[in-house]
């Protein structure tokens, strides 16, 4: 890692330039600060005062290799200096080779790649999609889901972002399993996935299912928690689509390409879905990319009847080898594996001692480097430490703790996400988990039996 020199006066350039002409997402511009960033390196990532943050983050849960990753950031040059843009209505060797390593990661009956820019046009087109090979218009989606700020991704999306946004017709939310905060008053993980199950096909029935042409779920849910399914529960929603000709689209934007340990965590179940949505991971964000693995049949849909749909830079051949570099950096030095030994050793046993010595930890689940901790005020009733869709003054001060500390955690709402590279050390987890340790004395004060 690069020593990092502190430079104040260019860092209130940057902050002073960013106010003036940057417009940042999901934010009232006059009442945020942005942190000025210098550089970055490995799992860490530094401002211009010099203070480094150990990366628990993963910006926005998409560097999966770690910052600037030598090999990547080389297969960029290379490609820049070989063949930087193309059109879509061409080919080029980066794209087919990204496709095809995709396609192989998801095995099954998977047969083609449609690139997008990102996450939120990939579900986009993914939705388009299923309703053009089923003919049926509904999508379904949970309650506690993220899928992106487009027409019907942002639409189908279950939090308050939705809210202002609602312009697209079609789209019915229904409750996923959730046991910390069971909408089926369950008691176990079993009553969990049978009443979930259960509800959905209810919902199904009722909605009318010669209406509902796909499914749409987060593998795992990201920003809503990192919200695991019970064992069975994808198994049983492939039933389900089964049963009622519906098509399963798992988005795997947040928790694909080795965020739960497997390269996409459907896998983590016996279940396959008819699309996959992917980005972030796919090319650790380094250059933007998403798109959408599809299934042989709905792929045959489209030989002879032109898909409606497109993208300027479909398949951007420098965004394509970033991709390919990334699977095979990845492949190479076993990060797959080391989210997964990560997660079993470090973070699953760190975070149950954590629990015990820090009542405000209501709840803890998750996987390989993707974790999401409820911060409550009280485990009984356990209300949450800001209430859902804001934030609160407390969570604020548990989050600016963290920071103090030198670790940059994912937040929203009441929760805290523990999501560091997938070939984060073992020292570097660890050193982590201190930090949140340090971080969380701070709001034991707002604890209340």
């Amino acid at each position: 890692m690069s020593n990092p020199q502190a430079d104040p006066k260019k860092g209130a350039a940057v902050t002073a330039a960013d106010h003036s002409f940057v417009f940042h997402s999901w934010s009232a511009q006059g009442q945020i600060k942005p942190l000025p960033v210098a550089g970055s390196s490995g799992s860490r990532f530094w401002d211009y005062e010099g203070k480094t943050y150990l990366d628990f983050s993963s910006q926005l849960v998409f560097t999966n290799i770690g910052h600037q990753h030598p090999k990547v950031v080389k297969a960029i040059q290379d490609q820049a200096a070989t063949l930087t843009a193309l059109a879509p209505q061409h080919s080029n060797d980066a794209r087919n080779e990204a496709a095809q390593r995709i396609v192989e990661l998801a095995g099954g009956h998977f047969k083609k790649v449609f690139f997008t820019n990102g996450g939120a046009d990939a579900v986009e087109n993914a939705i388009r999609m299923a309703r053009l090979h089923t003919n049926k218009h509904k999508v379904f989606s949970t309650y506690r889901s993220y899928h992106g700020n487009t027409g019907s991704s942002i639409n189908a999306t279950g939090d308050p972002r939705r809210f202002p946004n609602e312009y697209s017709y079609g789209h019915v939310h229904f409750w996923g399993p959730y046991l910390y905060r069971s909408a089926f008053l369950s008691t176990t993980e079993e009553e969990e996935c049978e009443r979930a199950l259960a509800h959905l096909e209810q919902m199904i029935i009722f909605e009318g299912p010669n209406t509902v042409g796909a499914i749409l779920l987060e593998s795992v849910g990201g920003t809503a928690g990192v919200l695991v399914p019970p064992k069975g529960y994808l198994e049983g929603v492939r039933a389900l689509c089964d049963k009622y000709k519906i098509m399963w689209i798992a988005d795997e934007v947040m928790s694909g390409f080795g965020r739960t340990g497997k390269w996409f965590a459907y896998q983590n179940s016996a279940a396959i879905p008819d699309l996959i949505t992917f980005a972030k991971g796919v090319t650790s964000g380094y250059v933007p990319l998403g798109g959408v693995v599809i299934s042989e049949a709905i792929s045959n849909t489209f030989n002879d009847r032109a898909f409606p749909g497109g993208l300027t830079y479909s398949g951007h051949p420098l965004a394509c080898a970033t991709a390919v570099a990334t699977i095979d950096v990845m492949k190479e030095e076993k990060m797959l594996e080391n989210a997964t030994m990560i997660g079993e050793k470090v973070f699953a046993p760190g975070l149950v001692e954590l629990a015990k010595k820090h009542k405000v930890i209501g709840d803890v689940r998750g996987g390989g480097v993707f974790w999401g901790i409820d911060i409550v005020t009280s485990r009984t009733t356990r209300n949450p430490m800001a209430a859902y869709g804001g934030t609160s003054p407390e969570m604020n001060e548990l989050v600016a703790a963290c920071k103090a500390a030198g670790l940059m955690p994912f937040n929203n709402f009441n929760r805290i996400h523990l999501c560091p590279p997938c070939n984060i050390s073992v020292e570097d987890a660890k050193l982590g988990l201190e930090m949140f340790d340090k971080a969380l004395e701070s709001v034991a004060k707002y604890y209340k039996e």
